[in-house]
């Protein structure tokens, strides 16, 4: 790291945190020759490799645009639209991969929203898995009731077993 004021090629590190709930390190340094002292941000950088082979930095607000179009007319706020984007770029980063296929992205986002909005993701899966019938859709709405009744007895199931340990007066 060179020192900011006299470009000296070396530097010590005084101190060193976390911010950015982790995404980030933040180091304090000072220079051996001037013995200022500055502070250096440090991140690890996301790169996308897109289908035609050019790279580009990882970026949230393309995931907040490409799934705005997907809840379209739908009750999905902006703040649900930037947590949403947040859930993915931590999920990616947690994956340990500096560079990641727009693919891999697109199938990231299909999780975080289905929890946020069952409709928009049909749109959005419609796309990134390819639906090319109706059948597609029929499936992935038969996948997506089974697991909501599945959600719906196992919620009955501990709400049944809550009450049955409940003291009776």
């Amino acid at each position: 790291m060179h020192c900011p004021f006299c470009r000296h090629a070396d530097s010590r590190v005084v101190d060193s945190r976390t911010s950015d709930d982790g995404l980030s390190i933040r180091r304090r340094r000072q220079c051996p020759q001037c013995n200022r002292r500055f502070t250096t941000i440090e991140t690890a950088s996301l790169s996308v490799v897109k289908r035609s082979g050019a790279t580009e930095p990882f970026s949230r607000e393309k995931i907040v645009n490409g799934v705005r179009k997907a809840c379209q007319g739908r009750p999905v706020s902006d703040d649900d639209l930037a947590v949403l984007a947040q859930r993915v770029e931590e999920n990616l980063r947690a994956s340990g991969s500096a560079e990641l296929d727009a693919y891999e992205i697109g199938l990231a986002i299909l999780g975080p929203l289905r929890d946020l909005d069952e409709v928009a993701y049909l749109r959005f899966a419609s796309v990134y898995q390819a639906f090319n019938s109706l059948e597609d859709f029929e499936a992935a709405i038969t996948v997506l009731r089974a697991e909501n009744e599945a959600a719906d007895a196992a919620r009955a199931a501990t709400a049944g077993s809550a009450s049955e340990d409940a003291p009776t007066a």
